[in-house]
């Protein structure tokens, strides 16, 4: 999925930030707010809970499976079936067997898709706002973003529909009119979006780009 996929609105609570008493700011819907200084320009980071989950289990219970074999054999008990499988086939296949180079290349595989995990921020559907205070940074998730531009394209005179869609650097706008001239509706649309953009508070200017069409006759 790239960076420029768009997910569709859906209804939730806009985005507000809220003081609980003798508290920092905290987020309500739809925005987050964490204390965090910096410029607000840069993505939050994923804290990625189920892939570091399942490699900790997978690791726990070879670890733990390995280590009760271990403790078998120093207590004079017979090795199990698996290690003594895995021991004969590591000293007699060679190097280029296929089933070898097919575990090589899945564990590069796994070790590549962690190292991606590690070193990008994930959190797509986050968009970094521009700080408000020092030490906050607030973001606002695309789905909120496009109800909110949604609800504003609305108001546009002619308009029937909106399918409004942001991803991370652009915001796409498809509309139905029923009246007036479709460039005059553009023309609206293009003025009320952009100042809707503008309210959003984004760190980052997003490119809006808008379609106007008749409605289909039935």
């Amino acid at each position: 999925m790239s960076d420029d996929d768009a997910e569709p609105e859906e209804t939730r609570r806009l985005p507000t930030l809220e003081n609980p008493p003798g508290g920092s700011p905290r987020s309500a819907t739809g925005a987050t707010a964490t204390g965090a200084a910096g410029d607000g320009r840069h993505r939050f980071w994923s804290s990625r809970r189920v892939p570091a989950g399942l490699v900790a289990l997978v690791l726990l219970a070879a670890a733990g499976l390995l280590l009760y074999d271990v403790a078998a054999v120093r207590a004079h008990r017979q090795a199990m079936a698996w290690r003594r499988w895995l021991a004969d086939e590591l000293a007699t296949r060679h190097l280029d067997d296929t089933w070898v180079l097919a575990g090589a290349a899945l564990a590069a595989a796994v070790g590549l898709w962690l190292i991606v995990l590690a070193v990008t921020p994930g959190l797509r559907r986050m968009l970094p706002m521009r700080p408000v205070a020092p030490d906050v940074r607030a973001g606002l998730d695309r789905p909120a973003a496009a109800l909110i531009l949604r609800d504003r394209a609305m108001e546009v005179a002619g308009v029937q529909s909106v399918r409004m869609t942001v991803g991370r650097h652009r915001a796409k706008a498809r509309a139905v009119s029923h009246f007036r001239e479709l460039d005059e509706v553009r023309a609206d649309l293009d003025a009320a979006l952009g100042a809707g953009l503008d309210q959003l508070g984004l760190a980052h200017r997003m490119r809006l780009t808008v379609h106007v069409r008749r409605p289909k006759k039935g």
